[in-house]
């Protein structure tokens, strides 16, 4: 089937801005009227908002994170669109997330909308990155270890289970973003204080 370059288009910039909204400030100022960048490591991403808000709102936030990308993303596959158009509008999610329209073109770290596309695209990658996370967090008891550890072997898992070339890029792609975004918790953890699970809240 055949769609036009302006659909196509379309779908890419709205999963931006899907991506673009801020649950994790949403759902805290709503509910317990807290402002989730006020503290811990000041972003919006769910194990923040856990941290400085609570841990209802860092469940929800979690969630609608996991899901944001995923509903336009459903939309292109059912238009036929080629892999190459599916990573773009999987990624415009991404970098929404990141890269926030509505926050100054600030944002959470990214983990949970990449998890959430990645379910979409390949379900098996998810599937081994988790036992790293799991394995990882449970050793550290530390939620960026397992971040950083799983998204580090992102591009080299992909390589074993799914060896396209434009899929490597798109999954190295995220891992490089995810990654950076993790610079100040990277650099918390070798010099030693990098807040574990038992700084959240109950």
């Amino acid at each position: 089937m055949r769609v036009e370059i302006s659909i196509v288009y379309g779908i890419i910039f709205s999963n931006y801005l899907i991506g673009s909204l801020p649950f994790g400030l949403i759902f805290s100022k709503t509910l317990r009227g807290i402002d989730p960048r006020s503290g811990g490591s000041g972003n919006i991403g769910a194990t923040n908002v856990w941290r400085v808000v609570g841990k209802k709102e860092g469940l929800i936030t979690v969630l609608c994170d996991l899901l944001k990308g995923i509903p336009l993303l459903g939309v292109a596959q059912s238009l036929g669109l080629d892999d190459r158009v599916l990573y773009l509008v999987a990624l415009a999610a991404i970098i929404g997330h990141i890269f926030s329209i509505f926050l100054k073109f600030r944002g959470g770290k990214g983990v949970a909308t990449s998890l959430g596309v990645l379910l979409i695209l390949s379900p098996k990658l998810v599937f081994v990155a988790f036992i790293f996370w799991a394995g990882s967090v449970y050793l550290s008891k530390i939620s960026s270890v397992g971040a950083i550890t799983a998204f580090g072997l992102l591009p080299f898992l992909a390589f074993l289970l799914r060896p396209e070339r434009d899929f490597i890029i798109f999954v190295s792609t995220i891992s490089a973003l995810v990654l950076l975004r993790h610079g100040g918790n990277i650099q918390r953890l070798i010099h030693g204080n990098e807040k574990g699970f038992q700084t959240l809240r109950k």
